[in-house]
């Protein structure tokens, strides 16, 4: 049977906290597998943890995946045949699921208390047994219950875990089988009548016809439960692909103390959607061609395959994000670039808010020229010192750029080169090259020896990005009125000699 058009899959996150690298790459692998086949990928959110759910993160984590590009078919804020697409407005839908079961005699009400299910727990700890339901209610005659419902006596709904063993066949892990003695009889509805986790999850799989639920390996603990509320429902059961933790570079689970965990601190940072995209695609599934890296989200969906998917644990590699991400700001058109980063100039009070086309103009020359200096975009303003003026007199330069110029020749270019610009009205690529043809013929110094002093005395540092397109900026952005100046060509010279 063709996949085509048959694929149902959901991103189903709880709106208590900001996205973090694990929830978008399970977003993703989702996405991935619905545009492979031309299927649906669903958006929905599961908000019974009404104390920690807030709108806020609900309205962040729309936003982030929009930013991404992972736009969802159905669910909240898109509609859809199955929806409402949120948990805490389809309670309606669990108490009739709920009751159906009960009705059924696949559920029971249990009443024990809080205190006697912690006491048989430690009971059965004392006796290194597994801690489960011990069973207590689940005979109770009708007639028991309902006296003690008419009295009002707390109780919650379990389900009535059949006999004999469960299994499914994951996607990623394998075959992976149970014996039901092993589970607790799950609750359904809490005592005061509200769903839990593993209800509300099957009851929306079922009703969205999910043909695959793909999520982390932490959920691998809940889908033999899962598997037993399906069954009783006699609803199909969907296909479970597992995807394998993600780890630091230390081998613990990737956490806020690895660095920028949450989408949120990526997308402060400056890091492109696409080459997060690219970069999470790679953690835990491999393309069919050994090797390659850079790949655009449709080229990424063409190849997905969860036969692809490792079940070994991923290893997040900061180095490697940096890597791709340089990649993609190099190679990103110039108007969206400047788009990108001019945010950061502003927050660091380098350019005004409201800037003219001509800042704008002289700008988008700065970001070309550092974007191979970056990894990511909220680096281009500590980049961009070389371009404006030194922040302290004397001129903060490099030690090694004092120690160029202990050397009497290297002065002597420096000297010469300062000299020759001061008596022009400005510096321009045309007559910096005139200048050192006549700073070569004076000193006799030529290659190293004579542009690495030249470089030097114009920046301050021994390297950096090309020497002409500087004095460019230098000339262009000294005739600006930015909050932080800029120094012409010939102030840089004066500060730097004064300073060595």
């Amino acid at each position: 049977m063709s996949m085509e058009n048959s694929i149902r899959v959901r991103f189903a996150p709880s709106p208590t906290g900001f996205l973090h690298v694990g929830n978008v790459r399970t977003a993703l692998f989702n996405w991935l597998l619905a545009r492979r086949y031309n299927g649906a990928f669903i958006l929905r959110i599961e908000d019974t943890d009404a104390e920690r759910s807030k709108p806020e993160y609900e309205r962040q984590l729309m936003n982030d995946l929009v930013w991404l590009g992972l736009e969802w078919n159905e669910g909240i804020e898109k509609g859809g045949q199955c929806g409402p697409y949120r948990q805490s407005d389809r309670y309606a839908i669990y108490q009739r699921y709920a009751r159906q079961l009960e009705d059924e005699d696949k559920a029971f009400r249990c009443f024990c208390s809080e205190e006697e299910l912690e006491e048989t727990r430690q009971q059965q700890l004392s006796r290194n047994e597994t801690p489960r339901y011990a069973g207590k209610c689940r005979h109770l005659s009708a007639d028991d219950v309902e006296s003690r419902l008419k009295a009002k006596d707390p109780s919650t709904l379990r389900l009535r875990v059949r006999p004999g063993r469960a299994g499914f066949s994951d996607l990623v892990f394998g075959r992976i089988d149970i014996e039901t003695a092993q589970i607790s009889d799950p609750i359904l509805l809490r005592s005061d009548g509200s769903p839990t986790y593993n209800f509300c999850c099957v009851v929306d799989d079922f009703l969205m016809s999910i043909s695959h639920v793909i999520r982390g390996e932490g959920h691998l603990s809940n889908t033999h439960r899962q598997i037993l509320i399906y069954e009783a429902l006699g609803a199909a059961v969907p296909q479970f692909a597992h995807l394998s933790t993600i780890l630091g570079p230390d081998g613990q689970k990737l956490s806020k103390r690895h660095g920028a965990a949450s989408l949120d601190e990526f997308r402060r940072q400056g890091y492109l959607p696409e080459a997060l995209i690219n970069y999470l695609a790679l953690l835990g599934w491999s393309p069919a061609e050994d090797g390659q890296e850079l790949l655009s989200p449709d080229e990424i969906a063409q190849q997905f395959d969860l036969s692809r998917v490792l079940k070994s644990p991923a290893t997040f590699d900061n180095a490697k994000l940096d890597w791709m991400n340089r990649t993609y700001i190099s190679n990103i058109p110039a108007d969206r670039l400047f788009e990108t980063s001019a945010g950061y100039f502003v927050d660091a009070g380098l350019i005004p808010g409201n800037f003219d086309e001509r800042t704008k103009a002289w700008l988008a020359q700065v970001i070309d020229l550092l974007k191979m200096r970056v990894d990511h975009l909220d680096q281009l303003p500590s980049e961009a010192d070389i371009v404006y003026g030194f922040r302290h007199t004397p001129a903060e330069i490099d030690p090694d750029v004092v120690g160029m110029f202990k050397d009497p020749d290297a002065k002597a270019v420096a000297v010469e080169f300062a000299g020759m610009a001061g008596e022009l009205e400005s510096l321009t690529p045309e007559t910096y090259r005139t200048i050192v043809g006549q700073v070569k013929a004076k000193t006799k110094q030529k290659g190293r020896k004579l542009f690495h002093p030249i470089r030097a005395a114009l920046t301050g540092r021994e390297s950096g990005p090309d020497l002409e397109k500087l004095i460019t900026l230098y000339e262009e952005g000294s005739r600006l009125n930015l909050p932080r100046p800029v120094m012409s060509s010939r102030e840089r010279l004066r500060a730097v000699l004064e300073s060595i």
